[in-house]
């Protein structure tokens, strides 16, 4: 089993989270890529981004969040491979010592999915439990000890940093100037996607995903709170919806995929939001098209509910901008307003062409 630490400092200091923890998330990079030097980059990297956004971690489950974050990175630059993430889901079991249920709360999964994994991954291996975890200890051991690259690590966690304070500024002057609306999040915009499902997505950044408690209330936009419960989700908006749903979103067919899209009238315009179901785990990113503009949203799941759960996006959409957005499936065209995409880059679900109507 893998080595245990100390409780985190008093002031839930980064820099001496990164150095006594290092070790061991190298360990597990090395089981995971079996290579020294894409291990430490793997570390590099998610610790990279742990940093960018260290004040807004739960100071109570930190390492849930960084061992999903190493996970969510590696199996990114490895999209569509079973046996990555096959071997992933047998690293965390035996290495890692998570139960099933953790597994498939970090992975996004169900928890049927990971024991099938277990055993389809300790059947490919070829060996079993108990032999697996002494092969994890016998790669453990030729891991050779190195410092933490803090210094490099904090210089790359500032660049996302101001990133994401340029975006979040932009995605401001956004609500206030018409026609830069969604500017924050145009990543890869221009880029055609294919209308059949299966096409996989080539660009844009991955939805940011909050694992929220049942009835934990969200703000997802001016005026609008957002919240999950077991039977589905729900909104408290100032003024009525515009389009089609109410107030609450229940009965969700789960196993079906599919994608819901409501608009609430806002200060600014119009928000945009709704919920996505039947898939086999967290989206990898939810995207929104206003026009010829493509945006990334923003996801909520509950924990332990994988498969469902709603996406908003990160600013209105103005009175002008709603023309574009109603023209979307006009005229025969398969265009759609929202996509989701899995962890393979596929299309998972498309909101209904002519929405309107529904």
């Amino acid at each position: 089993m893998p080595p245990t630490h100390d409780v985190l400092p008093a002031g839930h200091d980064f820099a001496a989270y990164a150095r006594a923890h290092w070790p061991r998330l190298v360990v597990t990079a090395r089981l995971l890529t079996d290579d020294p030097g894409a291990a430490r980059e793997l570390v590099r990297r998610t610790l990279a981004r742990m940093s960018a956004s260290w004040r807004r971690v739960p100071r109570d489950d930190v390492d849930f969040h960084v061992r999903r974050a190493l996970v969510r990175v590696h199996l990114r630059r490895l999209r569509g491979r079973r046996a990555a993430r096959r071997r992933t889901v047998l690293v965390l079991r035996f290495w890692e010592g998570l139960t099933d249920a953790e597994i498939a709360q970090l992975l996004g999964c169900s928890v049927g999915a990971v024991r099938a994994q277990v055993r389809y991954g300790l059947r490919a291996a070829g060996s079993d439990a108990g032999r697996l975890r002494e092969v994890y200890a016998r790669a453990a051991d030729d891991v050779v000890p190195s410092e933490v690259p803090l210094t490099e690590v904090l210089a790359r966690g500032g660049v996302l940093r101001r990133r994401r304070l340029a975006v979040a500024a932009a995605a401001c002057a956004a609500v206030l100037v018409p026609g830069a609306l969604f500017a924050a999040d145009r990543i890869g915009a221009g880029m055609e996607q294919g209308g059949a499902y299966g096409v996989r997505d080539e660009g844009g950044a991955a939805s940011p995903v909050r694992v929220v408690a049942p009835g934990e209330r969200v703000t997802a936009g001016p005026g609008v709170r957002v919240w999950l419960t077991a039977d589905g989700a729900h909104w408290a908006v100032p003024v009525p919806t515009v389009g089609p749903g109410g107030q609450d979103d229940t009965g969700v067919p789960r196993d079906e995929p599919g994608v819901s899209l409501r608009m609430d009238g806002v200060s600014g315009g119009f928000l945009l939001s709704g919920v996505f179901h039947g898939l086999d785990g967290e989206p990898d990113r939810v995207e929104v098209r206003t026009g010829d503009r493509r945006s990334t949203a923003k996801v909520l799941v509950l924990a332990g509910s994988p498969g469902w759960g709603l996406w908003y996006a990160s600013a209105p959409v103005s009175d002008d901008d709603m023309k574009a957005v109603l023209s979307i499936g006009k005229g025969g065209s398969d265009e759609r307003i929202v996509t989701v995409y899995d962890a393979s880059g596929k299309v998972a679900a498309r909101s209904n062409r002519e929405w309107w109507r529904i």
